[in-house]
């Protein structure tokens, strides 16, 4: 039968304040005080009172993410896994992962309650913006977390991100090279970094090519399957339409596909694509999308939640970049005269 504290420490001839400590490796204890309470507890089954326990230590035991949540991001696979892979090594510790909606625009008074309440140990901010409030307000608190992503925030804080110029140079010296001109590129609304900064990379690569770019085939869409319908959509009906595509993101990339399809061009032939992430197979199956592709989304959530876990343990702001790599499929390929 599994014992609490009291019992635990009635069994010991101990008080409970001692019990407690040694079980949460307080250095005032000695070790061989803590090695007889803990071999007791094994023994004997004992199993803390999670309220009592965060009582004792002033931690929630628990990390958050505060996301808004639109309709596109439950359908999303790239989040899924990446809320498994911190789930998963959270776990290992015994530490819960707490996924908290807020309403959009409104995301600051979700992080001031969940701060103020002590509700969790850290956060993870998601979508980094390119002027990002919220990681103002936990540097001026001094509250642990970790930014998934950069911002324009001149100042020392943890973050796990993509080289994001890098990825949509690559992809459109990869078009470039196929003998592509006229490269649109739809990108994410440019409030948020990672777009901001794939759409620099875009415009570098164009440049250094010596192309300039035109502005009709710069679109920003809303981050849904039906914006990126629509912007594609948008770019077919020009009087110059592009013979190359970039999405800067899975989402839209799905509804971009979806209208190219539709407008019965052939992919890789009569028009090229690209997609950040790629299309999900069940969408674009039987093709296979020309991608630039990152860590798997399990690998990116484990390696937040480690860099959460030295920040809460060690203090530390550690930051890692990783690169990203083009992914061929049957999208794209040698420019052909348009038919279109």
């Amino acid at each position: 039968m599994k014992v609490n504290l009291k019992a635990l420490s009635e069994a010991l001839g101990l008080s409970r304040t001692t019990v407690s400590r040694a079980l949460n490796g307080y250095d005032d204890v000695s070790e061989a005080t803590r090695e007889r309470v803990m071999k007791a507890a094994s023994e004997l089954g004992y199993v803390a009172d999670p309220t009592a326990r965060r009582l004792a230590t002033g931690r929630a035991d628990a990390i958050g993410i505060v996301y808004p949540f639109g309709a596109s991001d439950l359908g999303d696979p790239r989040f899924g896994e990446v809320v498994g892979g911190i789930t998963e090594r959270l776990a290992e510790r015994d530490l819960d992962f707490f996924i908290v909606s807020a309403r959009p625009n409104a995301e600051l008074e979700t992080y001031r309650r969940l701060v103020d309440g002590k509700l969790v140990d850290g956060l993870i901010v998601a979508r980094t913006l390119v002027d990002d409030p919220r990681i103002a307000y936990l540097r001026s608190r001094d509250f642990p977390f970790v930014a998934y992503g950069r911002t324009q925030i001149d100042a020392p804080y943890a973050w796990l991100d993509f080289d994001n110029e890098a990825g949509a140079r690559e992809a459109v010296r990869r078009l470039i090279d196929f003998g592509h001109r006229r490269i649109a590129m739809i990108s994410a609304p440019l409030a948020l970094n990672f777009a901001a900064q794939r759409r620099q990379g875009y415009l570098a690569a164009l440049r250094e090519a010596g192309i300039e770019p035109a502005s009709q085939w710069l679109v920003a869409s809303p981050l849904t399957r039906d914006d990126g319908y629509s912007a594609a959509q948008t770019l077919l009906g020009l009087a110059e339409a592009p013979t190359a595509i970039l999405v800067d993101n899975n989402i839209v990339g799905a509804g971009v596909f979806r209208a190219l399809v539709e407008s019965g061009r052939r992919l890789g032939e009569d028009i090229s694509l690209i997609v950040y992430d790629g299309v999900p197979h069940d969408v674009a199956g039987p093709h296979r999308v020309t991608a630039v592709v990152q860590p798997t989304g399990h690998s990116t959530g484990r390696s937040l939640a480690d860099l959460m876990l030295r920040r809460i343990d060690d203090s530390v702001c550690e930051q890692r970049l990783e690169a990203p790599r083009i992914e061929a499929g049957d999208t794209d390929g040698v420019v052909r005269a348009s038919t279109w």
